[in-house]
């Protein structure tokens, strides 16, 4: 009885485990597209914004 009660305690915490890395896998996943749309938006209009300046001897 023992043994069977450490194995659910066991399957259970890696269930608990594999939910929490799918997490965080979908967040990272979320991030990263947020950070490449805006990225992408901010490439055509940080051009015009930019201002450059003559170089120094």
């Amino acid at each position: 009885m023992y043994e069977y009660e450490l194995q659910q305690m066991r399957t259970s915490d890696l269930i608990r485990r594999a939910d929490h890395e799918r997490l965080v896998r979908e967040a990272a996943r979320a991030r990263r597209e947020a950070d490449q749309d805006s990225a992408e938006h901010e490439s055509h209009s940080r051009r015009f914004r930019r201002l450059r300046s003559a170089r120094t001897a």
